[in-house]
């Protein structure tokens, strides 16, 4: 794809908020623009970058002549803890000390740019996690496009944009302690465009604050009044699967183009110089492949609850003795920050029961676990990367969402989608096994699984050449990255 002469290159400067669920899907899009014949800078922050040189290896951030990693500081105090950073400090800091060592590094990229034997194009367009928005201040100092990438669901996303209007109804800060039991969650938004029956308890987690100063909130308001500047927004996500939502957003902002699922369109691209490039920040272990191949077609459980959900001690043991209880396979992800506060520890009597059914490991490659036929179901935070590559693969879900906009995934893949099931918060061991045993071997699990291979075959439609999001793309390319 190396169309274009090195100085006439468009450059690519790609910017991911920093935890892993939304490293890996700007990943992809970055792979994607290489291949297109972009020059790509991505930006890790130090405390990652070091992280992914402890998990894939001291040279796996090398790169290539023209696909460099580069990082800058988060503003947090150094810590060698391999972990997410606790969000709320993490969005407060970026957005606030981010934007001078970001600059100087777009500053650094066009000097080099400058010298005579330089194969480094200047900066020409920036690709930007919505939720690092200072971006915005950069790209017009630099007079260059900007696109933000809102990693969340086109739901999620239409919910963040219209938080203004829910403070202005007085919906939020909550005002009354009692909220949590008095039908406060239970009542109606009828206003919001492109969703039916959304109620004030679907919204994400952070609307549920009662306080006016808080961190979260306050944030994701900042970032909604800066991402109207951008030059175009991106969502990992399809028409046919969001039509309504997405409709409703066009109206409201700057161009908006869905362009996933990603992960599918970066497969059609594959680039054998790019497959080494990885983004996973615990290391992955493999051996829950082989497992996986031994075992029956739609017979495992898939447990994994991402990078950032944490649970007690007590849901630990619940959903243990739940999986062990239905007498089912399963490949259960337990990282070690899993548990709030310690370390993530099994009943020895749940794991010699279980010792011939299952297989405990603390982080996979989960797009080629979801890929393996055994896979039955997939007992899931509601992450939306983790729902759009179950929904890609077939796999119906269980749905246990932990915060942010996963009620709302979580609401939509049970109700809209027809591919999952909810378990409540105070996950209850007796539920875990019927939900288990309901998707695996019951009439709803039968039903559950076609509609699963619906979206699966309509995701690939969407990606394939000529469909929405492969267009999609290529409308980005041109009338914004190129222009």
């Amino acid at each position: 794809m190396g169309s274009y002469p090195a100085a006439s290159k468009p450059h690519a400067v790609c910017i991911p908020y920093p935890a892993q669920g939304h490293i890996n899907p700007i990943l992809k899009l970055a792979k994607f623009l290489h291949h297109k014949g972009f020059h790509i800078t991505f930006v890790h922050t130090d405390y990652n970058y070091k992280r992914l040189l402890r998990s894939r290896g001291p040279n796996s951030l090398d790169g290539l002549p023209d696909f460099q990693f580069k990082a800058i500081p988060d503003g947090l105090p150094p810590t060698d803890a391999d972990s997410t950073q606790y969000i709320p400090s993490l969005c407060d800091s970026t957005s606030k000390t981010c934007l001078v060592p970001f600059r100087d590094l777009l500053h650094k990229l066009n000097h080099v740019a400058t010298q005579p034997s330089s194969t480094v194009p200047p900066v020409s367009c920036i690709v930007s996690d919505g939720a690092m928005s200072f971006t915005v201040e950069a790209a017009q100092e630099f007079e260059i496009p900007i696109v933000h990438f809102w990693t969340p669901s086109a739901c999620g996303f239409l919910c963040y944009v219209l938080s203004p209007n829910i403070v202005e109804r007085g919906l939020t800060p909550v005002k009354d302690a009692n909220f949590m039991t008095n039908g406060y969650l239970d009542q109606v938004l009828d206003w919001v465009p492109g969703m039916k029956n959304i109620r004030f308890g679907d919204l994400p987690s952070f609307f549920r604050t009662m306080d006016p100063n808080d961190k979260m909130f306050n944030y994701l308001l900042k970032e909604i009044e800066n991402t109207k500047k951008a030059s175009a927004i991106v969502l990992n996500t399809f028409d046919s699967l969001e039509q309504d939502v997405l409709d409703a957003l066009s109206s409201m902002l700057p161009p908006v183009y869905s362009i996933g699922p990603l992960h599918l369109l970066a497969d059609r691209v594959q680039d054998d110089e790019l497959g080494n490039i990885g983004s996973n920040l615990w290391k992955e272990e493999t051996e829950c492949i082989e497992w996986l191949n031994s075992k029956e077609p739609n017979s495992v459980v898939y447990v994994n609850y991402g990078s950032i959900t944490v649970m007690s001690p007590e849901q630990l043991i619940e959903f243990a003795w739940g999986l062990a209880n239905t007498q089912k396979h399963f490949l259960w992800i337990i990282r070690p920050d899993l548990v709030a506060g310690e370390t993530a520890i099994l009943p020895p009597e749940f794991v010699s029961e279980t010792k011939n059914r299952g297989m405990l490991a603390s982080w996979c490659p989960q797009e080629q676990v979801l890929k393996q036929p055994s896979i039955g179901v997939f007992l899931s935070h509601m992450g939306w990367n983790s729902t759009l590559e179950s929904l890609c693969c077939g796999v119906p879900m269980i749905c246990w969402p932990f915060f942010a906009e996963q009620q709302l995934n979580c609401l939509f893949a049970c109700r809209e989608w027809g591919v999952g099931l909810e378990i409540d918060t105070d996950v209850k061991r007796d539920k875990v096994e019927k939900l288990v045993r309901e998707v695996l071997g019951g009439e709803k699990g039968v039903e559950m699984k076609a509609k699963a291979m619906e979206w699966k075959k309509k995701a690939e439609e969407a990606t394939s050449a000529g469909g929405s999001s492969f267009e999609n793309m290529e409308k980005l390319v041109r009338q914004v990255l190129q222009s």
